[in-house]
């Protein structure tokens, strides 16, 4: 009992621990970020515009009204997205399990694609966008895991993979040909589809934020359910859990919070392969600590590829998601072939 008793102390103080330390690089980088740009601005005055903001200084007015919006986008799109691979990786037991890979990001720019194409009208659209976004993301994913089911050994690990991978090819290649024949769309969405953070309006953000609230608040209270699909079907439904309603649940939960991100920052991938990694390594296997941690860890990963997207280069400044793609994908191998020996 009281081994028992310093192992649960031991490992609140790490996870107290981890917290306090990504919280910290969180913080440094967000001041990071809101000086980058056309022009330089020191920490000292972006921390002096954050806590008595001056409207008559220059300096000030660039941070509150125009970094500041790109600075919330990427915290609340990272953290959105480490939930759901955090959430993905446990309800599919796959260590590779991630929106990107599985075909949610292609289904939720599918559809973003498919209602811009459609000509739906500018207001109705900001309205609209999130929830079309879900939409795809989850009827893909529900055909990824309804084609992975196939066969007598069902959804396996491999199989989950290689059919989230082609469904995503298919949809990305869908969407391409739309925009091919339709390139009023596309000089409309360009920037979008390469995942980027720049130019997001603070009306869009507000938006996306209620189902990416409501996707959050879902997690938290199925967590312990979900939690419990780990120790398999048999046992779940021994200790009362009824799996498939669940997994259901979780579905719509995943696709909430990765439609909200992909309508704010475009199809941005990786973000939800490494989050879930880095967290187990934080604070060890439970959910609902994991999913608190998942939040600013995926926001400080985000936070960081946009600096490092707008540094590289400058001036000039890369996509976003392109740099989660030079970082992720040799990652991703990397757990591949741990996983799949």
């Amino acid at each position: 009992m009281a081994v028992d008793t310093f192992s649960l102390r031991h490992s609140r103080s790490r996870g107290l621990l981890a917290l306090l330390l990504i919280s910290g690089i969180l913080l440094a980088s967000a001041i990071i970020h809101l000086g980058l740009g056309a022009r330089t601005i020191a920490p000292r005055t972006v921390i002096e515009a954050l806590l008595d903001y001056d409207p008559r200084n220059f300096d000030h007015r660039i941070i509150v009204s125009l970094r500041l919006t790109r600075l919330l986008a990427a915290i609340l799109t990272g953290a959105a997205l480490g939930v759901a691979g955090m959430l993905l990786q446990t309800v599919i037991r796959n260590p590779l399990g991630e929106p990107h890979i599985l075909g949610l990001n292609a289904g939720a720019t599918l559809a973003v694609v498919i209602g811009s194409a459609l000509g739906i009208s500018s207001a109705q659209w900001g309205l609209l966008q999130p929830l079309i976004a879900a939409a795809g993301a989850g009827g893909l994913f529900a055909l990824v895991m309804f084609t992975a089911s196939a066969g007598r050994s069902g959804p396996t690990a491999m199989k989950i993979t290689l059919c989230g991978v082609a469904l995503s090819a298919f949809a990305s290649a869908v969407s391409a040909a739309i925009l091919i024949l339709d390139e009023q769309t596309l000089q409309a969405i360009r920037t979008w589809l390469a995942g980027d953070l720049a130019g997001i309006s603070p009306e869009m953000l507000r938006i996306a934020c209620l189902p990416m609230a409501a996707g959050l608040l879902l997690a938290f209270l199925l967590a312990p359910r979900i939690a419990l699909l780990t120790l398999g079907d048999s046992v779940a439904t021994g200790l009362g859990v009824h799996t498939g309603y669940t997994r259901a649940q979780t579905v719509i939960v995943i696709a909430l919070l990765c439609g909200a991100a992909v309508s704010i920052a475009g199809p941005i991938g990786f973000i939800g392969l490494v989050v879930p990694h880095i967290v187990r390594h934080l604070v060890g296997h439970s959910l609902r600590h994991g999913l608190l941690m998942a939040m600013p860890v995926g926001a400080c990963l985000l936070l960081l590829a946009d600096i490092f997207a707008r540094w590289l280069l400058a001036p000039q400044e890369l996509a976003t998601g392109v740099m989660t793609a030079l970082v992720g994908a040799p990652l991703f191998i990397f757990i591949a072939t741990r996983y799949f020996k």
